[in-house]
């Protein structure tokens, strides 16, 4: 059987129904949690990692770079045959990201989580670490990047995205598809990512900002990021990557101070282009410096940026790697 390490992180994955409070608090760690799934050390050797024991609204990019170098040393290790780990929903698709840009390995790496928790009757907790370690022990998934799984569907780390603040079929690639599926044990996979990038570095730069536009948005926000000394700009535009006047003014004094700006939609699918010419619209921003981050999501893009500020702080070569 295969050697397969289990990061444990915390999320819903490892959460019950406090009895005080009635909400859902963490509690499991990996071992006892392992005792819960014992399908799962039929499938392959486990080894149990304790990462923590964090929400997936307590994750941090500083976090996930602590994980990104905890995955890289197992990895790197003749052993260990993939690395599955388990994480708040909340921020998974950001942490998978984070991983698949900088963790440079052909061994699957799968991330899962939980939409139900322990205490509950349908808790999905089981399923998704057992179609896990299906996924590790398949010849097919190796070279895919980060994948995440969660209700036997496999997605590609920098397409998927979460839908549903509830529904356990919440994590959907809007704009490609599932890569594949895990059914009664067969990893089928019917496609490979659209892309599969590296940008490896020991450290991160975080300070970058997401600004939301909306009707009527004017330049304050994007003038308070700028002052306030932040070194990477997201900004979600309308449509295929417009803004409205006053906001192409904010973003103008935010490129003024030598911030990088990267563009990402507010639409949950589609990419940004620059299309359109009147005031505020996508020629303007493309001509004035900002970078255009195709398909990315806004969250996503930060993280890109994020990682590309821990290499480069040059306008140029940030560009170079979104575009």
């Amino acid at each position: 059987m295969k050697n397969i390490v289990v990061i444990f992180t915390g999320g819903t994955f490892s959460m019950v129904i406090d009895k005080k409070t009635g909400g859902a608090v963490p509690h499991y760690h990996g071992e006892e949690l392992l005792t819960m799934v014992p399908e799962a050390k039929k499938l392959a050797n486990i080894h149990v990692h304790n990462f923590g024991m964090y929400p997936g609204p307590h994750m941090t990019p500083e976090l996930m770079l602590e994980l990104s170098k905890t995955v890289a040393g197992y990895v790197s290790k003749d052993w260990v045959d993939g690395i599955i780990i388990t994480h708040g929903t909340d921020t998974l698709e950001e942490t998978a990201y984070f991983i698949d840009l900088s963790v440079n390995t052909e061994k699957p790496i799968v991330l899962i989580g939980a939409m139900k928790t322990s205490t509950e009757p349908d808790w999905d907790g089981p399923r998704n670490l057992t179609d896990a370690v299906h996924i590790c022990n398949s010849e097919n998934s190796k070279g895919m990047g980060a994948l995440v799984c969660l209700n036997g569907e496999i997605n590609a780390a920098s397409e998927v995205t979460k839908t549903h603040t509830e529904d356990m079929e919440t994590f959907h690639s809007l704009d490609f598809g599932a890569l594949g599926f895990v059914e009664r044990g067969r990893v089928i996979f019917n496609r490979l990512p659209r892309k599969l990038e590296k940008i490896e570095t020991d450290k991160i730069d975080s300070n970058v900002d997401l600004i939301k536009v909306y009707a009527g948005i004017d330049e304050k926000c994007f003038k308070f990021s700028a002052d306030s000394g932040i070194h990477g700009l997201v900004v979600e535009a309308l449509g295929v990557g417009n803004v409205p006047p006053k906001a192409f003014d904010g973003i103008m004094y935010v490129l003024k101070k030598n911030i990088p700006v990267v563009l990402t939609s507010r639409c949950p699918a589609g990419e940004t282009l620059d299309i359109y010419s009147y005031p505020g619209a996508g020629k303007w921003l493309k001509k004035n410096g900002v970078i255009f981050a195709e398909y990315l999501n806004g969250q996503k893009a930060r993280i890109k940026l994020i990682l590309s500020l821990g290499i480069t702080k040059d306008v140029e070569q940030i560009r170079k790697m979104f575009e």
